[in-house]
């Protein structure tokens, strides 16, 4: 078993300090846990969407949302964090953002379709741009402190969220072809070169109202089935 010497630790950078421990002891973090518990949300909306309940699998959708802002919030509050769990946990996050507002969304596109063909294209579309924009925030990050460059992925599943509160006013085959519409078209904002909100501070409080509301809403259709 390879040691570090007692001299060794005083030249290495904090980075290679912190790769010394194990990969699970960054799941700890409480932050990160937040993530985490928003990528079960989105598992079970992916797993919700493909058995057909939708009313359920977009309760899902908006709480993986709302975990996904809390774990900001508590990594700005959280005092004694290190800069590499801050690096980790922003890794972390944007890998659960491409499951949870990129790959559930195109299920739903896909599962509501009946799994047609002709839905394909749809969610690779939807697929693809959100790889693309993580890729570019990861890179270049906010315009400036209160701003992003193009639409925001987690906005997309909050309007969907919406959306789908009305799905009963539609047949089957056209509420698909709408939601269908809607997605692509936020895949092509996300990408576009146009300067979004950042949404936060009491738009916080706002996310856990439209939270609660909706999912009470949808649960209760959700028993009418």
């Amino acid at each position: 078993m390879e040691t570090l010497s007692p001299t060794s630790t005083n030249d290495m950078t904090e980075q290679e300090i912190y790769s010394q421990k194990t990969i699970l002891s960054y799941a700890r973090d409480l932050p990160n846990i937040c993530s985490l518990i928003g990528l079960l949300c989105s598992v079970l909306a992916i797993y919700f969407a493909i058995v057909g309940q939708f009313q359920a699998a977009m309760i899902g959708i908006i709480w993986a949302v709302f975990f996904d802002w809390s774990d900001g919030i508590l990594a700005r509050r959280m005092k004694g964090r290190t800069k590499v769990q801050g690096l980790y946990g922003a890794q972390l996050d944007s890998l659960i953002d491409i499951v949870s507002f990129g790959i559930c969304p195109a299920i739903v596109l896909l599962s509501y379709g009946n799994f047609s063909p002709w839905f394909i294209p749809g969610a690779f579309i939807i697929v693809a741009t959100g790889v693309i924009r993580l890729s570019y925030f990861n890179v270049f990050g906010l315009v400036d402190k209160s701003t992003y460059m193009g639409f925001p992925l987690d906005n997309n599943v909050i309007i969907l969220v919406f959306v789908f509160l009305f799905n009963g006013l539609f047949s089957r085959a056209e509420f698909s072809i709408v939601i269908y519409i809607l997605l692509v078209l936020f895949a092509m904002l996300n990408v576009a070169p146009i300067k979004t909100p950042k949404f936060a501070g009491r738009w916080y409080y706002a996310l856990i109202a439209y939270t609660v509301i909706t999912s009470v809403i949808l649960a209760w259709q959700w028993s009418l089935t």
